[in-house]
């Protein structure tokens, strides 16, 4: 009996029908038997846009407008070119 495990995180999406889709393939090959566990989202996280919003709209970071906190200006380092 072998009671070593090995981990492997896959992202997916359950659909309507309650079956669970994989957004690639796994790095396995099968047949195999494997055991499935299902981290779902708590019901309070919100998305990243939403996070960035209402932190763009809070007001404790209402300091940073303030005309001394501009410090930096379009001289200071140097242009980052992505060559992909």
């Amino acid at each position: 009996m072998n009671l070593t495990t090995r981990a492997i995180e896959a992202r997916g999406m359950i659909d309507a029908q309650r079956r669970l889709l994989l957004e690639g393939p796994l790095p396995v090959t099968g047949p195999t038997r494997v055991r499935v566990i299902i981290l779902l989202p708590d019901e309070t996280d919100i998305d990243e846009m939403e996070w960035l919003k209402a932190a763009a709209s809070n007001p404790a970071f209402d300091f940073l407008k303030a005309p001394e906190e501009d410090i930096y200006s379009l001289e200071d380092g140097r242009p980052f070119n992505d060559e992909r």
